[in-house]
């Protein structure tokens, strides 16, 4: 299994408030997403380049509860309370071509755009979110028809109190791609990036 980074996940309260803060960070425009029906949630995109993008991702408040928990941990009290403090990087994806579908590898839609996504019973993330999920695309991604803002990831940080561990699940993964991994008493995900106003970690 040959892995790549897909997006990056910045979590809000809202997705008005999400977009807003990134746009200010970053000093470009975010692109409108869409819906996710299957977990009630929404979102806004930025290109990070030709197959990479980042993504804010709120509940939805005008849609149906989900039957179940929603993805990412939005539905803990954790990480509400951690999103009372504002926006957050809060997770990536890595991209893998091929997904088996199961209980927890469900088929997923937003618009025209489909894929199969690891989602851990609970909605958990994995590794407190520094491990990545993984997806598998069945259309075009996203990240193709996103204007090109002149934004790109330069490193991804990872900071985890097992560090080896994370390293044996990356190395499983074949995963290519600019990030590094270190020792840190908890779980802290940091992204640094070059934008046309000068480098910002998020």
């Amino acid at each position: 299994m040959s892995a790549r980074l897909d997006h990056l996940v910045v979590a809000a309260r809202t997705l008005a408030e999400g977009r807003a803060w990134l746009e200010a960070q970053l000093g470009v425009s975010l692109q409108p997403g869409g819906e996710h029906p299957d977990y009630g949630t929404h979102n806004a995109l930025l290109s990070l380049g030709p197959d990479t993008y980042l993504e804010v991702l709120a509940v939805n408040p005008a849609a149906p509860p989900p039957a179940g928990p929603r993805w990412f941990g939005l539905d803990s009290a954790e990480m509400q309370e951690r999103l009372e403090a504002g926006p957050a990087l809060i997770h990536w994806v890595a991209g893998v071509e091929s997904l088996s579908p199961g209980p927890e590898v469900p088929e997923l839609s937003r618009g025209s755009f489909r894929w199969r996504l690891t989602v851990p019973a609970g909605g958990v993330l994995p590794m407190y979110g520094v491990a990545p999920s993984l997806i598998h695309w069945l259309t075009p991604s996203p990240a193709a028809q996103l204007p090109d803002a002149g934004v790109r990831l330069s490193r991804l940080l990872l900071g985890t109190a097992h560090p080896d561990r994370l390293r044996a699940r990356l190395s499983g993964l074949e995963f290519s791609g600019t990030v590094e991994v270190y020792e840190a008493p908890r779980a802290e995900l940091r992204a640094v990036l070059e934008t046309p106003g000068g480098q910002v970690t998020l």
